[in-house]
């Protein structure tokens, strides 16, 4: 373990936690550009990666969504004329239009939308030409140009038709393709700086015997520094003087805040308890953990599979045919001694027969009703791949702490020791003395007391007893709400604890009134309601199921246990369940991971699927594939559920779109000549009823 972690040290050591900030928005520039913005490129290149399956780089500047969509909205203006002045849609809806130099207004209206809104296709054959990898780009981009040009020879004196309306409504579908797939994929990561932002900005160093204040990026090692109660930690350290409990939980996952005394370690991006610590710095900046966690976060993400779609596999091969058949017809036609007008008319149907509009929006539109639908139901999906990935599970990796618990303290049981007080009145008297403490078993008892509608009473020479518990005055008793420790310190028996606590997984808080133990609260951090539920589902779905922790074997396996899991991995530090992961990965299961804190960042990215717990840490869901907004593990399901529906619908419509141009293309191309022969009109038309189908198919996908 040790030499994987300097690995990741000397590999992304390279930027300190604010110079990684400092960099952000260039890294964010290419986020945002560095897309392959192929209409079906929904691959997992996902979010994080740079460089694109073609190998080009920041290839779409310029091009980001909202130039899509100020390319469609002006080319749809202009398209009304376009549509008006052609003659078969005069012929259509029985009405005519013509004017002297009509055909020269058409083709510059025409011109203007195939240069201007043709412009992204142009440029992606190129691009895909240039990488020898024709896709979507090249097949829309041949199929315009093919058009523009026949049409432009039309209005110039060659026999036939134009085909200007089919230009301009084709490339107004695939800028609208374009818009939606490219919308549904935006979010780009933010986890480093989501990672940056657990650290403080300022930080108290005493030198010289002077505590002076100083921007965290000033920080050295060997600096000694102050961390006051509630502070964050701004670097690893060893503790010179004071004791504090620290909450590490976003970092290693351990769901109680850690009992910190003098040679203890802190990490940086822990919260401070309420205890003054001065600390001496061994990990500042690049030597931090949390820039190891940031490194490892990194490496995953450019380490995830570069996937290509489907529908683009489909387009690379509809091109090639496309084009083939495209020459094959008219060099057929020209042979069999048929005119060069003919000819070509038969050439240029087909090539605009076969380009896909239902392919275009295929994919686009089931994502885009998949994404709407999921957000409304607090599923919020950043990598689609992973998305639709999620059918093919075989095993989920669940963090216990804020995942399958709800990481937070409550009271358990509340076990009067005498007939003197009553289980209510045990809790108001813990509560009053607790009222003043932010220990995390003070805020689980005053929950407690405001779920049971019980008066808080007030409390009077209230102290804190370092490590030990709470004592103060309630109505005029001396009332002491501590842990075992306590009894120690006045060398007294501790009360017996009855076998119904489980000492593994409870923590016990003794109350004493005037020194006689009346009670004893039990608190723990509680199982969601819905886990036990989500866990039988997945198992009905032959997906199993296994619990991380950070926490003690005992607690793991009780858990697990409780909620008859597949197994529990314990006392597993954050930097080894990105490994974990791999482990299940190297088996040849489909892994999952969900988890809430930056101690998952790593495996959330390694995963194949990443789920994040929405009430959890940014971080964690910036690296996530999927975020859970509600908290609730049987959302976990309802996403697999969703995912599987998804895919078959995207599947539906390829066929749909494919099969329209296996039948299409050959009667573009003549085969049934002379009893049948598709016009270029109804070539059009029998596109626009495809696109038409494969809409209203995307509209039809439901969350269960």
């Amino acid at each position: 373990m040790e030499n994987q972690h300097s690995h990741h040290e000397h590999e992304h050591g390279q930027h300190t936690a604010h110079d990684v900030n400092k960099d952000l928005p260039m890294s964010h520039k290419h986020e945002h550009t560095g897309h392959d913005h192929s209409a079906m490129d929904t691959g997992k290149h996902d979010h994080h990666k740079e460089h694109d399956s073609t190998g080009g780089h920041d290839e779409h500047a310029g091009h980001h969504t909202a130039d899509f969509l100020k390319r469609f909205w002006l080319c749809l203006v202009i398209t009304v004329p376009v549509l008006l002045l052609s003659h078969m849609i005069q012929q259509w809806i029985g009405m005519e239009l013509t004017f002297p130099g009509d055909k020269y207004v058409l083709l510059t209206l025409s011109s203007f939308i195939y240069f201007y809104g043709g412009w992204p296709f142009l440029a992606g054959l190129v691009r895909e030409l240039k990488f020898w990898n024709p896709g979507m780009m090249t097949l829309v981009a041949v199929a315009i140009t093919t058009a523009y040009i026949y049409s432009v020879a039309v209005v110039f004196g060659l026999p036939g038709m134009d085909f200007f309306w089919e230009l301009a409504t084709l490339i107004d579908i695939m800028l609208m393709g374009h818009w939606l797939e490219m919308k549904s994929q935006m979010a780009a990561s933010r986890a480093l700086e989501s990672l940056v932002e657990l650290l403080p900005a300022v930080v108290h160093v005493e030198r010289n015997g002077q505590v002076s204040d100083i921007p965290l990026k000033e920080l050295q090692n060997n600096d000694v520094i102050l961390i006051k109660p509630g502070e964050k930690v701004p670097a690893d350290g060893l503790i010179l003087e004071g004791s504090s409990d620290v909450n590490e939980s976003m970092l290693t996952g351990e769901s109680v805040p850690v009992k910190k005394a003098k040679d203890a370690k802190v990490i940086g991006g822990a919260v401070n308890g309420d205890g003054a610590l001065k600390v001496q710095v061994t990990g500042a900046g690049n030597d931090s953990y949390l820039n190891k966690v940031i490194g490892m976060v990194q490496s995953a993400q450019r380490a995830k599979s570069n996937t290509q779609n489907l529908a683009n596999k489909v387009a690379k091969w509809l091109t090639i045919v496309s084009i083939s058949v495209g020459i094959v017809t008219f060099i057929v036609w020209l042979s069999a001694g048929r005119e060069l007008s003919f000819a070509l008319e038969r050439m240029v149907t087909v090539m605009v027969t076969s380009c896909p509009h239902a392919l275009g929006v295929a994919i686009p539109l089931v994502v885009a009703t998949s994404t709407t639908l999921s957000a409304v139901h607090g599923l919020l999906i950043r990598n689609r791949t992973a998305f639709e990935n999620a059918r093919k599970l075989t095993t989920i990796i669940f963090d216990k702490t804020g995942t399958l618990t709800k990481g937070a303290h409550e009271v358990q049981q509340i076990i009067p020791l005498n007939d003197q007080f009553n289980a209510d009145q045990i809790l108001q008297y813990a509560a009053a003395v607790q009222q003043n403490s932010e220990h995390h078993i003070a805020h689980g008892i005053m929950r407690k007391l405001k779920n049971n509608n019980l008066e808080l009473w007030k409390i009077a020479d209230f102290q804190y007893m370092q490590g030990i518990g709470v004592t103060g005055i309630v109505n005029g008793k001396r009332v002491v709400a501590a842990g075992p420790n306590y009894f120690k310190q006045e060398k007294k028996d501790a009360p017996v604890i009855p076998a119904e606590v489980d000492q593994a997984t409870d923590t016990v808080t003794f109350v004493l009134i005037d020194n006689v133990p009346v009670g004893i609260i039990t608190l723990a951090d509680a199982i969601r309601e819905t886990a036990a539920e989500a866990i039988a589902a997945l198992k009905k779905m032959n997906i199993k199921s296994f619990l991380l922790t950070g926490d003690n074997e005992q607690v793991a396996a009780a858990v697990a246990k409780k909620l008859n899991m597949d197994g529990y991995l314990a006392n597993v530090l954050p930097h080894e369940k990105q490994n974990k992961v791999k482990e299940f990965q190297d088996k040849g299961e489909i892994v999952a991971m969900t988890g809430d804190g930056v101690n998952d960042a790593p495996a959330l990215a390694q995963a194949d699927v990443g789920i994040a717990i929405g009430s959890g840490t940014d971080v964690a869901a910036e690296t996530a594939d999927i975020i859970l907004v509600n908290s609730d593990p049987g959302d976990v399901v309802q996403m697999i559920t969703f995912g599987k529906a998804t895919y078959r619908k995207m599947i539906q419509n390829l066929i749909w779109a494919v099969g329209y141009n296996v039948i299409a293309i050959p009667l573009a191309a003549g085969i049934l000549y002379p009893h049948f022969m598709l016009s270029p009109a109804m070539g059009a038309v029998l596109m626009s009823i495809s696109t038409i189908v494969v809409a209203i198919n995307a509209k039809l996908l439901r969350v269960k």
